[in-house]
């Protein structure tokens, strides 16, 4: 625990066989009090290297419900787990573990009830290797978002999140995408719902065994990505009226 507070980390898994084992073993548990991983029917040994690895909460979906969709049983597990700080850290060691204290002691002390890592922030993303169309559309993507969100985010598309319990029990992430949009579609919500969210530099590696989605999908995640900012442009005016953003 941190001042109090039980700390959960929840690893989205798909395909992380290569990876996930050395991911664990840089979490530092003693700080985080349980950890959860959640298998989505991958097509490699991720459930066997998890098992081997003695996880005490690892979850395995029948089918492949999507990157959201993954991500919605691990808060769901994370809330039933009586989590006060949730942190989301991909398996496929593409972000560091490392800052998992610095970013639960950000929550902890109550200074924001969300922190994400950024890879934007310094020159971690280029010097990490993101390719540089990735970048660039990392960038532009951003630019408008700050824009019809009225934000100051350096990215909104990291995948290293934390939490506070009453984020997750208060926006409705089950109602969002089971694809890659909805990491985006929950920081509008939780703008919408007036938490102020907080950044800190983030070092990220691009190797092979990394996760990272093709081309095609990368133009549907951005229009997923204008859409949703869009949309909470026109529900914060008042023009239109969203279930998305409607409170637990």
């Amino acid at each position: 625990m941190l001042l109090g507070k039980k700390i959960i980390v929840v690893l989205p898994a798909y395909n992380a066989e290569k990876t996930i084992a050395q991911t664990i073993a840089e979490i530092p548990l003693d700080l985080v009090d349980e950890y959860v991983v959640v298998d989505d029917a991958s097509t490699d040994n991720t459930i066997l290297v998890a098992s081997t690895l003695q996880v005490k909460n690892l979850i395995r979906h029948d089918k492949n419900r999507g990157y959201g969709g993954n991500q919605k049983t691990c808060y769901d597990t994370a809330l039933e787990l009586k989590g006060d700080i949730v942190i989301m850290l991909h398996p496929d060691y593409q972000y560091t573990p490392k800052l998992i204290p610095s970013m639960a002691h950000m929550i902890a002390s109550g200074l924001y009830p969300v922190v994400i890592a950024s890879r934007i922030l310094g020159k971690g993303a280029l010097k990490g290797g993101m390719p540089k169309y990735k970048y660039i559309a990392n960038r532009f993507l951003t630019w408008v978002q700050n824009l019809l969100i009225n934000q100051k985010l350096s990215e909104y598309h990291s995948g290293y999140r934390a939490f506070s319990r009453e984020v997750l029990e208060t926006v409705n992430y089950h109602v969002n995408s089971d694809d890659f949009v909805f990491d985006n579609q929950m920081l509008a919500q939780i703008f919408m719902a007036g938490f102020e969210i907080a950044e800190i530099t983030c070092p990220t590696k691009y190797f092979e065994e990394a996760s990272s989605i093709n081309l095609r999908r990368s133009i549907k995640y951005g229009m997923g990505v204008l859409r949703t900012s869009l949309g909470y442009f026109f529900h914060k005016t008042g023009l239109v009226s969203l279930p998305m953003y409607k409170q637990k």
